[in-house]
Parts: C-alpha cells; structure tokens; sequence
C-alpha cells in the first residue's frame, strides 16, 4: 500500500449507467482494493447533494485523492476539482473515469460484459490516481486587450460588449465594410427591424467608442506568444498597398461568419430562369419597389423547396448532412413579406420537415392564415423542376399530406431554400490552430458547458462559424465570448491547466523530434549546461502528449498521465475478477 487515502464514486447516471452496469457490484469489487478508503454508489455523483457527501467523506476520511466514474471528462472535470478543492485536497488528484460513453452506452446488450468492463476502468483510474502528484495551476498575467477576427453581427456586438467592460479591442474586418450578411438584410424575423438598421446602430457605437480600433480589408496573418499574451500580426490591405501592424491581446474572438450554399447547376433546376436562392429571393423582396416582380414579369406563383444544400446523403462527396436550423424560418418570413407586396400570391412551400423553432411557429401560423400551402415531400424522391414551353416553370413532386400523389405546380419562380455552410478560412484555422469538426464549422469543447470556449486557452468562437445560427443566437453567442474573456481579463491573471509535458533535462539531446510532433509551437530548443536540450513552454502546451511517443531517449512526459501512470492503468485494466 502507499499510503494513499482514495474515495471511489460510482454513479448510476439515472439509469444511463445504471440500467447496463451493475453498479453495486463494480462497488463491491474495488472497495477492497489498496489504498480506497471509500468506495459507494450515487444516482447522481454530480448532484449538489452527492458533491456535499463527497465533501463530507473526506473530511472525515482524511481523504487525499478522488474517483469519480461516471460520465465523460469533458462534462464535470470542473465540477468534481472543485469537490475536490472544496474538501481540502489537491483538485488535480481527482481522477474521473468514463463509465458511460465509453462503457455503458456501447455495451447494452451484455450487462455481464459492461460490469466486468467497468470495474476495470474504474481499477485503472485508481491506479492512476495513486500515482498523482499534487500539481498547481500555471499563473500568467494577462494583457488587457481582446482581439476580435470578424465584424459581422456578431463580432460587432462582442467588440462592444468588450468595450463596455473596460477592454481595449481590435476589430479586423476582411470585407471593405462592416456588418457582414445581415448588413444587406431588410426586415429580419422575429421583430420586422431592417437588418442594415441593426448594424447601423451597431457599427456607429462601436466607431464612437474609443477604446475600439476598426481594421476593415484586414486579415490577422500570424499569431505568436502565449495564452493571456499574445501578439497578433495584422495585414491591412489599402489598394495596391500592404501595411502590417503588431497588436498585444489577451484573447482572441473569432465571428468569422458564414457562406451561402450555391447549388451545383441543375440542382433543383438551378441555373433556368427563374430559379433562385433565398438569399435572391430575401433580397427581391427586399428592393421591390411595389409590386414584387422578377426580370420586369409579375410573379403569381412561387414554389419553395426545402432543404437545399442542407441534410444532404452522407455518400455524397462534401455533403452537408446537418440541419441549417434558420432557414425554415427565414423562408416563412420572407413569404409573409412577399405577401404584403401581393395580396393574391400563390405559395407553395415543399418542405421535408420543418423546423420553425420556439416563438418562430407563429410564423408558420401566420403564412398558413395568409394563404402558403405547405406539402410534405419523400426524402427519396426530391420535387423536380423543368422549364415549360410557355417560358414558365413546373415543380413535380408527391405529398405525403395527401394521400402520397403526384402534384405539378406551375410556377413563375421556384425559389431553393438553401442553408449556411462553412466558411473557407483555411489560413486563419492554421495561425489559430482552431478545432474543425466534421461539418467544416469550429468546434467548441462542449456544446451546453463550454459553448463557445475552444481548445486553445484564449480563443474564443462565436455566431455562425460555430454552426448555423439565427442573428439574436448568433449576437447571444457573441456575449458569451465577452463573458468569458472579460472574466479572464479583467482580474489581470489567468490560471492554467498544470498537466503539461515536461522534459528530464538529464536525458534529453536534442534531436528535435519533440518540436516536430508539437501542433501548439509549445517546444523550444535551449542551452543548459553547455548542452542543447528541449524545453516545454508551459503556458502555451495543451497536454496532448503528442511529444511523448516520439522522444528516442524517453525523455519526456506528460504531467498528470506519467508514463507511470498509464502503465499502472494498463495493469488495473489486467486485473479484475467479477466472479
């Protein structure tokens, strides 16, 4: 035994974990084990009733590490350091084992399986917990000053939020102006209010506010130092004129926005005339100065189809599998407008599901009340679209609604309602070193506890570069950014995560190898005792251990998750008996 004082926590999870682990006796099974003074089952560890009998145990146990199994790290890390800080102990002594995603929920059908699965993981946590080390949080000072990459509505809002918080900001803006695609909108859903009124509101606060700097035809080119201390390169362009400049920032929001989807010629009929993309069509609406006409002709009829470029077949190459979530509502809305301008429009709105949200279902109410006819068409069978001898357009498809026939509509124009897609930023993702995910947008750590905080401490994603969003989620995005830079910067300090790599000076001889595999520029080569050798810069590691593997002399590891450790979890994996 080492004299170690560990409590083991096992949660039922409701019936996540409960329902296909026995938890009881996974319980049974490692309360015996070295070192566990503790060892109990919980319905739900991260309750604040359970977090206070966790504190209460190790009070009275004199407990100096923790385990908790339940579900991923990436959930309640923060939550059971805290417990852990709150009964006296290290928090980086707390060890939380994977119990759920990576046991139960993949193992619902053999519970003997998930039992025997799950006290081996648990007995591999314990074993590492064993060999932690009480670690402390690396402090840095941190510069005053945020940078944000993009001046759409949602950079707009986050550089004033900023500002108002006593920050200084830099706001650089690709584009020769600010306001990104809703400063081209009329009126916006759900309040009517024009979209380039919004960002003219905005964008003359933010120009009258003096502790905000405007770079518009600007691009951050590079980005170096560390977190809370970053230099950032900025490139201006002025015509045929290039000027860089050099900025201190402690964070970085990034509101970089979004694309329109163009269909591929022939998509849904695209590339007749008189087929177009929302986003034409809103802007038809938009500038119609009575009547709403299209090349000189009134429209009568208008058909609108669902889905395009949006919940796309996953074997197409690049497809768009995911939902663009807004662009049901804004086709509901510009209908409604399109109504005003005539009475007597026909609408026809061929939809696969539709996704008004919230409040925004009164708006569907209200295009149904107005007229809008909304037929439900297959997945498998998309309408088709085919241009009349006449010069008009038919749209043929089959509805759901009605008893599954056929229907031809004859239309003046046949609108696609195409959704947002990711943005080509394949520079800014490299200086940043943002986390893509498989849609092409940037990925926050979690989407509900941490929705806009990425990987790389200090930068910060928000509005439609994250995923489809609405302008009012987009602009709340934009304040959770604020949020949470101003609470690192304001009290001048910021605390980092200990577990970083570390190099053993003494075996170390500098074959660069370590540098290479770093993806963070955490490594650097210096002089030590006459010698060249490798050096972790801490504040600027991540702990993704990716250097480890690939030192010759093994020397280097990981903070946290020792070579040791993972060892002695190799060994309590080995050792189980559910007998």
């Amino acid at each position: 035994m080492s004299g170690r004082r560990i409590g083991v926590y096992v949660c039922q999870c409701g019936g996540n974990i409960g329902d296909y682990v026995d938890v009881d006796k996974v319980v049974e099974e490692i309360k015996g084990d070295d070192d566990v003074v503790i060892a109990r089952s919980a319905m739900f560890t991260c309750s604040d009733a359970t977090q206070q009998e966790i504190v209460q145990d190790a009070q009275e146990q004199g407990l100096d590490a923790l385990v908790v199994a339940s579900c991923s790290p990436k959930l309640h890390t923060v939550t059971f350091r805290d417990v852990a800080k709150r009964a006296g102990m290290n928090p980086f002594q707390y060890t939380q084992v994977n119990v759920r995603e990576q046991c139960s929920w993949t193992h619902t059908d053999d519970k003997t399986g998930a039992t025997e699965k799950a006290t081996r993981l648990v007995r591999a946590g314990i074993n590492r917990t064993r060999l932690t080390e009480p670690l402390e949080p690396i402090v840095v000072e941190t510069t005053p000053k945020s940078l944000v990459v993009g001046g759409g509505i949602a950079g707009l809002r986050a550089a004033l939020g900023l500002a108002e918080l006593g920050l200084t900001v830099f706001l650089v803006e690709k584009e020769a102006r600010l306001g990104g695609h809703v400063a081209g909108y009329g009126p916006m859903f759900p309040n009517d209010r024009k979209g380039s009124d919004l960002v003219a509101t905005l964008e003359e606060k933010v120009r009258a506010n003096p502790a905000i700097t405007v770079f518009t035809n600007a691009e951050l080119m590079a980005k170096s130092g560390s977190f809370g201390n970053n230099q950032a390169t900025i490139a201006i362009h002025d015509g045929d004129k290039l000027e860089t400049i050099q900025v201190d920032v402690g964070s970085i929001v990034v509101a970089t926005g979004f694309d329109d989807y163009e269909p591929a010629a022939g998509e849904f009929g695209y590339g007749l005339d008189g087929v177009v993309t929302l986003p034409e069509f809103k802007k038809m609406v938009d500038e119609a100065p009575g009547l709403l006409q299209y090349k000189g002709r009134p429209v009568k009829t208008v058909a609108y189809i669902y889905c395009v470029g949006s919940r796309q077949d996953e074997s197409l190459e690049g497809a768009h599998t995911y939902c663009s979530r807004y662009c049901c509502t804004s086709a509901v809305h510009t209908a409604l407008e399109a109504q005003k301008l005539a009475g007597d429009l026909r609408q026809y709105h061929l939809y696969r599901d539709m996704r008004t949200y919230g409040k925004y279902e009164l708006l569907w109410n209200a295009s149904r009340e107005n007229g809008s006819l909304y037929l439900r068409v297959p997945d498998d069978e998309p309408p088709a679209v085919e241009k009349l001898s006449s010069g008009g357009l038919k749209v043929t498809t089959r509805d759901l609604l009605t008893g599954d026939e056929e229907i031809a509509i004859p239309a003046d124009l046949v609108v696609l309602v195409t959704g947002m897609v990711p943005r080509d930023n394949a520079e800014l993702v490299s200086v940043l070193k943002l986390p893509v995910g498989n849609d092409g947008f940037y990925n926050e750590i979690h989407p509900k506890l941490r929705p806009v905080e990425t990987i790389v401490d200090g930068v910060l994603i928000c509005g439609a570069c994250q995923a489809p969003k609405t302008s009012s989620e987009a602009v709340a995005a934009g304040l959770a950014a604020v949020t949470q830079s101003g609470a690192m910067l304001k009290r001048g300090y910021a605390e980092l995560d200990p577990m970083v790599a570390t190099v053993y000076a003494d075996l170390c001889t500098w074959c660069g190898k370590c540098r290479a595999a770093c993806p963070y520029d955490a490594i650097e080569q210096v002089e030590l005792d006459g010698r060249q050798v490798a050096q972790v810069v801490k504040t600027a590691c991540k702990g993704c251990g990716g250097c480890v593997p690939v030192c010759p002399e093994d020397a280097t590891d990981l903070l946290g998750y020792t070579d040791a450790q993972i060892k002695s979890m190799i060994d309590g994996m080995m050792e189980v008996s559910c007998s």
